[in-house]
């Protein structure tokens, strides 16, 4: 995917989340924060100089999506591995690595061939493997991805204890999980940046109010024959979207409209505004679409 002027500035110490569906930039924009890959134009910096290949690579710590593990080496050896690399070698190197493993719960499972373990603590282990040379910045890409729900928990824990510590940066398509996590969250789609923010300062930019959910059957309305039932109303699949001040007050003259139109109506659920809400307002579609 190409970036087109995407420029965000990363706070020292904080928990920054690049939320996008698949397919946005968020990848294409790590690689060029780790130097991994060019900009064709604009620059990277870091401590407010312009990084080089050799300051991304000493500064930066990345988890990349997709696995990276060798088959013949156990779970510790592979954190010493990976420290050689960045010549972190000793006592140095095995104490951090004993460390980290029993901070992520796998220390019983240090001496194991990590080709043998699940594909949770195989997530975990390569989180770990981003932190051995212990960079200023961590990079996770889709942490989540794969995860078992105890899995999910203990990264969900690990990179909370990271903040103030360490500068972490995720990139997620899980909303939830970014509005757990994230001290600030920059949303992209289609290359460009549509809005950056605290989670609830970008809730807040869509509005006060809950959001009514109607599920539906049959054809979609027009949007414009509904305005009069809500302050705002958009219609995604077969679900349409009422977002106002005490829109539970509204509900019966809401289904009185929607009956008078002849929509059938398969299930309503009221609910807050969420950073999907954010996305589909800026949008007009879901995340995962």
């Amino acid at each position: 995917m190409v970036v087109d002027n995407l420029s965000v500035e990363i706070r020292e110490g904080e928990i920054f989340g690049l939320l996008g569906p698949n397919g946005a930039g968020k990848t294409t924009s790590i690689r060029m924060i780790t130097g991994l890959l060019q900009p064709d134009s604009g620059e990277v910096m870091i401590n407010g100089k312009r990084a080089t290949g050799n300051d991304n690579r000493l500064n930066v710590g990345l988890c990349p999506q997709e696995l990276v593990l060798w088959n013949n080496l156990t779970c510790r050896e592979q954190l010493i591995f990976i420290a050689a690399m960045y010549n972190v070698r000793g006592h140095v190197a095995h104490h951090r690595a004993d460390e980290l493993l029993e901070r992520m719960h796998l220390t019983e499972k240090r001496n194991r061939l990590a080709r043998t373990l699940s594909g949770g603590m195989q997530r975990r282990l390569n989180i770990l493997m981003a932190l051995m040379h212990d960079p200023g910045i961590i990079i996770l890409d889709e942490p989540e991805a794969g995860l078992d729900p105890q899995s999910r928990v203990l990264v969900r824990e690990f990179i909370l204890s990271l903040s103030k510590i360490k500068t972490v940066v995720f990139t997620t398509h899980n909303m939830d999980e970014a509005e757990r996590v994230c001290d600030r969250i920059a949303i992209i789609d289609s290359g460009k940046l549509l809005v950056t923010g605290s989670p609830d300062n970008l809730k807040k930019t869509i509005g006060k109010g809950d959001v009514l959910e109607i599920m539906f059957s049959g054809n979609a309305p027009a949007t414009s024959e509904l305005a009069e039932l809500s302050d705002e109303v958009k219609i995604i699949d077969s679900v349409m979207y009422f977002k106002s001040l005490a829109v539970i007050d509204k509900l019966p003259s809401i289904i009185e409209g929607l009956k008078s139109k002849d929509i059938k109506i398969k299930g309503i659920n009221l609910r807050e505004n969420t950073l999907e809400d954010v996305f589909i307002s800026l949008t007009g579609k879901k995340l995962r679409d």
